[in-house]
């Protein structure tokens, strides 16, 4: 495909002949450098050598990482894993959270020809063993004593793997596996290694291939285990050179990396974008601190899947809350103000003269404190994707003056292919594609993407690749969609799964739970059933931070999880936000019941994948006897929840939920729908 797109809505030809309309993106495009990230990182360092690349907080204190710094650990370790016997073709596995020397390990192994696979820090047993398996991996970086004892305990399942690096030796000095390095020994001996290689990672860099393969990135595997999507430092850059042609990233933005690396999303702009346009990087201390470091950090560019922001908002909810009378007035009209101008710019329009001086005293004395308390007060423009984002959700931060935009593409297309512009944010789209990039609906309404950034393929699994890309270079998404009249892509579900009620309507479970999701106090939805049979129902999990805070302003007392879940009061409270739902759906596909489950899905139970995708089948399976008592009517449902002690031993718990009827249900007498930004009504 020509890189130099055409303009406007145009006809395009799908792979089975049929006409089909399809957006393209605006002609200026530039065609990216052909190069490799080892070349970008070396040009960085001889153009910019003092300019920070990198910072790690530890014990409380910013560790920078020049660029030249950077460049020179990123040879050492390349060096050494070329004494570990690592060569061109290979794969190197890094498993743990986001460091710097996760970046150094991966551009070290892309220095010598060899391709990262990520793997999710939190991944367990069998995933890890699908990943370095299907990769055949032989040296994996691991971050800390957890992600070791991992390798430890699986060493008899990895016969390949030869090797194990680690980079926080915390807990480690008395191991002693042989198979197991420092990440600082590793460095030294590359140090020794180039001593007697003069000149030889030069050689290699130079003789790298922009088609080489970069990245490997797992898919979301909900329905099955994990492909590995097989990424070129080609496609990486093209994505990078488009996108950052529609939203420009420069040096001097900020950038706070704490999404797994092992993330396509993160991959995307953290790498592709952070190499090809010096953006330094900022790694927060730990989860437990990473609010406060983004704060403090104040970054200007984010990329973040919905739950984040939405446990954004489910925070300023809680302090709104919590304060007094005064604060609560003020930001109430402070937001008012905020929704009517915010109204305007996402649709190209401004405010008048008196427009816009109330918008500057409201972000004064109400939103901008909330920006800053959240760590946006600097943010230019930040993005969500992976999942639907509730337009209550999107329209409070756009309110507080937040520039989100939603995006859309999968691993296969290097993680972005539409997304919002400044000017023209919907928040029932997706937005258009970026540069370089076809958008087509084929007669099924499955949405095909084709650019420079589509992938090479899946790691040994050539049937599935063939499968997802067709000899056009068309990459058959598996989702449904369509284009509105503007040119917005707007999806609706997997194709798969969208199905059609006797009355014809046609409706995906994913529509429905994402009705349901939209609100602040509902974490999880899984709905099952079928509204020609029993109709619609479903299993609900809680968010225990906002309905914890509700339960609290009405004195309502629990002790766990499963305690809260539980009380008729919360049944009540979801009720209300289940009924909101429904008055968005037609009569046949209304939620007709519905249960709170005892606990919360799960990753490391399977019941959602590590980017909180939920696995269908697993639910299906373990909780049937829930659903059966959903789709028969019943009062109660009867599940077996086991509990497990700090000693190891176990408990198995009978819990009998409460299935909560809708037909019956009205609103409560003076009902008023609360603002989006309060638990209260």
């Amino acid at each position: 495909m020509s890189e130099h797109a055409r303009t406007g809505p145009t006809t395009s030809v799908a792979p089975d002949g049929a006409t089909n309309t399809a957006t393209h993106a605006h002609p200026d495009v530039e065609t990216p450098p052909e190069t490799t990230f080892p070349r970008l990182l070396a040009t960085r360092a001889a153009t910019t050598p003092h300019r920070l690349a990198l910072q790690e907080k530890r014990y409380g204190i910013w560790q920078p990482l020049t660029w030249q710094e950077y460049h020179q650990r990123v040879r050492d370790f390349a060096h050494g894993l070329a004494a570990l016997g690592v060569t061109a073709g290979d794969v190197v596995a890094v498993v743990g959270d986001n460091r710097p020397e996760w970046l150094i390990a991966e551009i070290a192994a892309q220095s010598i020809g060899a391709a990262v696979v990520g793997v999710y820090p939190t991944s367990i047993g069998d995933e890890v063993v699908h990943i370095l398996g299907l990769a055949e991996v032989r040296v994996a970086i691991a971050e800390d004593q957890e992600q070791v004892d991992k390798l430890i305990e699986l060493e008899q399942q990895l016969p390949q793997l030869r090797w194990a690096v680690y980079y926080d030796p915390h807990g480690l000095e008395r191991y002693t596996e042989p198979w197991l390095r420092e990440f600082t020994t590793v460095e030294q001996d590359g140090r020794e290694w180039e001593r007697d290689h003069p000149g030889w990672l030069d050689q290699q860099i130079a003789a790298g291939d922009p088609g080489d393969i970069a990245v490997i990135c797992t898919t979301s595997g909900t329905t099955s285990r994990p492909k590995l999507g097989t990424l070129s430092h080609r496609n990486l850059l093209a994505m990078a050179a488009n996108l950052t042609a529609v939203d420009p990233i420069t040096d001097r933005h900020r950038y706070v990396s704490f999404l797994p690396l092992a993330w396509i999303g993160e991959q995307m702009l953290a790498v592709a974008c952070g190499l090809s346009t010096g953006l330094p990087l900022s790694f927060p201390e730990a989860a437990a601190t990473q609010r406060a470091d983004l704060r403090e950090i104040g970054p200007d560019v984010m990329f973040s899947p919905p739950r984040i922001w939405e446990s954004m908002l489910s925070e300023v909810q809680v302090r709104i809350d919590e304060a007094g009378w005064l604060k609560r007035a003020v930001f109430a009209w402070g937001y008012r103000v905020g929704e009517r101008t915010a109204e305007l710019r996402v649709s190209g329009r401004r405010p008048g003269p008196l427009g816009r001086l109330t918008h500057r005293l409201a972000d004064w004395v109400a939103l901008r404190p909330v920006r800053d308390q959240l760590g946006l007060a600097r943010i230019r423009r930040c993005y969500t994707g992976g999942a639907p984002l509730g337009p209550d959700v999107f329209r409070f931060f756009h309110a507080i003056g937040v520039n989100l935009k939603q995006i859309y593409g999968q691993t296969e297309i290097c993680g972005i292919a539409v997304v919002h512009r400044d000017d023209d944010v919907r928040f029932s789209t997706v937005g258009v594609p970026i540069p370089g990039t076809d958008v087509a609906i084929d007669d099924s309404g499955e949405i095909l993407l084709r650019s420079a950034s589509v992938f090479h393929g899946y790691h040994r699994n050539d049937e599935a690749t063939r499968a997802a890309v067709d000899p056009q270079g068309w990459l058959h998404t598996g989702d449904a969609g369509y284009l509105d009249d503007s040119g917005h892509l707007v999806v609706i579900d997997r194709a798969s799964d969208v199905l059609q009620a006797s009355d014809g309507t046609r409706f995906s479970s994913a529509f429905i739970e994402n009705k349901i999701k939209f609100s602040p106090f509902v974490e999880e939805a899984v709905t099952v059933g079928s509204p020609d049979r029993s109709g619609i129902t479903a299993i609900i999990t809680i968010d225990p931070t906002t309905v914890g805070s509700w339960a609290e302003h009405e004195h309502l007392s629990y002790t766990t999880y499963t305690d809260l879940a539980q009380r008729s009061e919360v049944y009540h409270l979801i009720a209300e936000e289940v009924y909101r739902a429904n008055t968005d759906l037609s009569a046949s596909i209304q939620i007709r019941r519905f249960v709170l489950l005892h606990k919360q899905f799960d990753p490391d139970d399977d019941e959602v994948t590590r980017t909180r995708k939920v696995r269908r089948s697993v639910i299906a399976e373990r909780y049937s006897g829930v659903i059966e008592a959903l789709e028969a009517g019943a009062d109660t449902a009867r599940v077996t929840s086991t509990v497990t002690y700090q000693d190891g031993t176990n408990v198995k718990r009978e819990i009998d939920l409460q299935v909560f009827d809708m037909s019956s249900y009205e609103l409560p007498a003076g009902y008023k729908r609360r603002p989006i930004w309060t638990g209260r009504r």
